[in-house]
């Protein structure tokens, strides 16, 4: 396994460098993607050492705060994108990740992997981050393009259909490209750990599962929930 260094770290920011440059001369919008950027690194500096501490307190109890504290910030950010009052909507989102997502964590985790305890933190924690971000983000994508679609006088039925249509792009797309045109994070991860790469393939085989799955009941979900409403908001 390779020892990243500090100057490591420093150096891998030298095309992010590049990267800012050419937004600030193209867009000018370089602040946001600075914030950004900042973001991420202080989430991740601070995850590291929570983490920590979570598996080795190897607690049920912190585990399900955690998996609920995972649960509300993805249902209030799948929301970012709908032209309306997100408040309201919170417990649809909610609601559809909790069963979609929650389904295929403990289906994964207990069925397949056999998680022993059945909270054991390294298991639970990655798999439910995957879970729950990429419900997520199928969720945004069909809100928005639902409400998009009822914006130009589409009846409701032929709406959700394309929402989620349009959703599971980016799922399906995954699941064409892998092995061909990228190795995921997941994959390269553990190939870099040292594990034999016929291993971490069957790793990566049930992570695109799960991916698929959760982003697809999840969707189905909530688009089933939000139907009145939404009905009600594009008239």
């Amino acid at each position: 396994m390779y020892h990243i260094t500090l100057t490591d770290i420093a150096m891998g920011f030298i095309p992010v460098l590049v990267t800012l440059a050419i937004i600030w001369q193209w867009s000018h919008s370089q602040k946001s993607a600075l914030i950004a950027i900042i973001r991420m690194l202080i989430q991740l500096m601070l995850i590291g050492y929570v983490l920590n501490f979570i598996f080795t307190a190897n607690s049920q109890w912190i585990i399900l705060l955690v998996l609920m504290f995972m649960l509300v910030a993805a249902s209030w950010i799948s929301l970012n994108t709908l032209p309306v009052d997100k408040k309201p909507l919170l417990v649809y989102s909610f609601t559809a990740i909790f069963c979609g997502g929650g389904f295929t964590l403990a289906f994964i985790s207990q069925w397949v992997l056999h998680a022993d305890p059945w909270y054991q933190p390294q298991v639970m924690i990655p798999i439910a981050g995957m879970i729950f971000s990429n419900a997520m983000n199928a969720i945004s994508l069909a809100g928005e393009r639902l409400y998009s679609e009822l914006g130009y006088h589409q009846d409701y039925t032929r709406s959700r259909n394309i929402a989620f249509q349009a959703a599971m792009i980016p799922v399906t797309n995954a699941l064409l490209a892998v092995g061909l045109v990228s190795l995921p994070g997941m994959m390269t991860g553990q190939i870099l750990a040292g594990t034999s790469p016929l291993i971490a393939s069957r790793y990566q085989i049930i992570v695109m599962c799960m991916i698929f799955s959760s982003a697809g009941i999840s969707t189905a979900m909530f688009l089933y929930l939000l139907k009145h409403r939404a009905a009600d908001e594009g008239q």
